[in-house]
């Protein structure tokens, strides 16, 4: 079991955690939850010593193992896919070594009543018992099964690690993880990498993990999934629910209303007794018996309203021109980069007023195709046309990566802006929650979730009535998600939404066009449908 108690972080005048206390038990299965900023990724950096907190103390039993996967997580070059994930397994060999050694000293005992030749028989028992929990008799065959699931094929496992993106990088390093078993395993947004599929493979692949997990995710679905306890970091303190996410969120509602009714009726009875103190105090024969009235006043508990972080976005699309019938169309679709086809021979038709899912593994060519309706790439071969009167917006899943770091967010916007909207920059700046000074904060002191806002507050300068967004989600938190599903629930032209998480695609297109072997599947519905009828769950 891991304590960590009264532990504080404090950055200048900001106090991020102030004095709390975590018990984690060995098969826990924690959602950690909270705005970003707020101390969930700090917090998990403490206890798996990556970060020292400023006071307080953690409490770790000895030989307890611990994975952390962590958002900046890098490689070592040299090494092939299936390589590198078995050095998951140079603790297994250290083990086997161990274990030959122990072996060959037992050849040559005799006293086989000794208190000594007990305890070597015993650490053997261990050690062949952890070999074989670890999987050391079946690493290779381990190592392929996970990283299968994880989206990779086969002829990916003798390629370089270096040919991968940072995303499928993370992969390998969550391979590892999987597979070394460790007591504890942190996971900090392991979702952001994923396809649908590989989530849907993790979940199950954790519901059977028998250790404790502890996880942050801005993904609702794999939270309901994996969790079944929740812990809300907010101003400082951390409040802790019995229940995932879905029901944290009615109990954090429940907590709240009976909080601030007894905040009020305890408001009531103080004023009641200030004002009798009052008076007794005005009168000499009372005098005492206010001055004790007001002893107890002062030893009462006072219940404490926490100051809800209610700030949220405010979206609203602009009125879309209207388009033609048919807004987009392409035939014999062709893409290649060098040697790699990334599709072939394929087609693509979408009327005025569809909304679509792209969906897919990493890799199939949904941000291509994306990206070439957008004006942003090139067909090899092919033609696509876009229909009468397409004014086209367009969000690139690294969007927020493109904004210049130097200029403040107010001429970020001022840059993006056509004149007749410069006056309502401010405006809109503060539906997107900068308020005040901070609209003159420079970009590069900004965090990865405001200037996710910030890219999407460009977006809202003119009217489109083809929006295209790709992976929109990454670095919003919950509620901002919220507000932009909301949003685009009411955006009236066409839609294309590129994204792996289930529950913002949950209600909010009507089709999904399946990326799969260099091919499209179009399929009428909504991703719970598609999800459905693919039977993904049993796909791998």
């Amino acid at each position: 079991m891991i304590n960590a108690s009264k532990i504080k972080v404090q950055y200048g005048n900001r106090i991020l955690l102030n004095e709390v206390n975590l018990t984690i038990a060995p098969k826990d299965r924690i959602g950690l939850v909270g705005r970003n900023g707020a101390g969930k990724s700090t917090l998990l950096k403490i206890i798996s010593k990556m970060q020292s907190p400023d006071e307080g103390v953690l409490d770790i039993p000895k030989g307890t193992t611990m994975g952390y996967l962590h958002q900046d997580m890098s490689l070592p070059k040299g090494k092939t896919v299936l390589e590198e994930t078995l050095t998951a397994f140079s603790e297994i060999k250290s083990m086997e070594a161990k274990l030959e050694k122990l072996n060959l000293e037992l050849v040559d005992r005799e006293d086989y009543e000794s208190d000594s030749y007990s305890k070597l028989i015993q650490k053997i028992s261990d050690l062949t018992e952890r070999i074989s929990y670890l999987g050391g008799d079946s690493a290779e065959a381990n190592a392929q099964k996970i990283l299968g699931g994880l989206g990779f094929k086969a002829s990916d496992m003798d390629r370089p690690t270096e040919e991968f993106s940072g995303g499928w990088q993370m992969r390998i390093e969550l391979a590892k993880m999987l597979l070394q078993k460790p007591d504890y395993l942190l996971l900090d947004e392991p979702t952001n990498h994923l396809d649908i599929e590989s989530i849907i493979w993790l979940e199950g692949f954790l519901k059977y993990y028998e250790g404790a997990i502890v996880v942050i995710s801005h993904d609702k679905m794999f939270l309901d999934s994996v969790t079944k306890k929740t812990v809300d970091v907010e101003a400082g303190k951390l409040i802790e629910y019995k229940a995932p996410y879905s029901k944290y969120i009615e109990l954090r509602q429940e907590r709240r209303e009976k909080l601030e009714a007894a905040y009020t009726n305890q408001q009531k009875v103080i004023a009641q007794k200030e004002r009798t103190i009052t008076r007794f105090m005005a009168k000499d024969s009372k005098t005492k018996m206010a001055q004790s009235m007001k002893k107890q006043l002062d030893k009462m508990e006072r219940i404490e309203l926490d100051v809800a972080d209610t700030s949220a976005m405010r979206i609203q699309f602009q009125p879309p021109p209207r388009s033609g019938q048919i807004v987009v169309e392409g035939h014999n679709l062709q893409k290649k980069y060098g040697d790699l086809t990334v599709f072939s021979e394929v087609g693509i038709k979408m009327d005025r007023g569809d909304r679509v899912a792209f969906v897919g593994q990493n890799g199939q060519g949904k941000t291509t195709l994306s990206k070439i309706i957008g004006g942003m790439e090139s067909l090899s071969e092919g033609d696509l046309k876009l229909g009468h009167n397409v004014q086209l917006g367009y969000y690139a899943q690294n969007q927020a990566e493109t904004l210049h770091h130097n200029l403040t967010a107010l001429q970020t916007m001022e840059n993006a802006s056509p004149p007749e909207m410069r006056t309502q920059l401010r405006k809109i700046l503060g539906a997107f929650m900068f308020s005040g000074e901070d609209v003159d904060k420079k970009v590069s002191v900004l965090s990865g979730g405001e200037r996710a806002r910030l890219a999407l507050s460009c977006m809202l300068l003119r009217p489109f009535n083809l929006l295209i967004l790709d992976e929109p989600t990454n670095h919003l938190d919950m509620p901002s998600k919220e507000v932009l599903k909301q949003a685009l629930q009411k955006y009236e032209g066409t839609l294309i939404v590129v994204s792996h998480d289930r529950e913002f695609l949950q209600g909010l297109t009507n089709r999904v066009i399946e990326f799969r072997d260099g091919q499209l599947y179009d399929h009428l519905g909504d991703i719970n449908y598609f999800l459905e009828k693919r039977a993904v769950e049993d796909m791998r």
